[in-house]
């Protein structure tokens, strides 16, 4: 063989070791960085519904109108006096 066809054959030969070797873990890298950022978008999710939720936590400790708004929605509490009227959605089955 020729020095310069076999220098090629050597560096091709180590170029595809080196390939062999480093590539599954620059693969599982690059996986792993697209995990990170995904739960850093994550954490960041919920670091935004954390803060909503205090806010509204802070609101029903404090607020006597959205206590009272969200005793009647969620709870089913009425004043003295009402009449309390529960709405039945039909059945989709009995309706054909």
């Amino acid at each position: 063989m020729l020095p310069s066809l076999k220098r090629t054959f050597w560096f091709f030969g180590i170029a595809i070791f080196l390939s062999i070797i480093f590539l599954p873990g620059y693969t599982k890298l690059q996986d792993l960085r697209d995990k990170n950022s995904g739960l850093e978008t994550r954490i960041k999710q919920l670091k935004i519904e954390n803060a909503l939720l205090e806010l509204e936590l802070k609101r029903v400790e404090t607020d006597p109108v959205y206590q009272e708004k969200i005793a009647r929605e969620k709870m089913g509490v009425v004043r003295k006096g009402e009449i309390p009227i529960k709405i039945i959605p039909p059945d989709k089955k009995s309706s054909r």
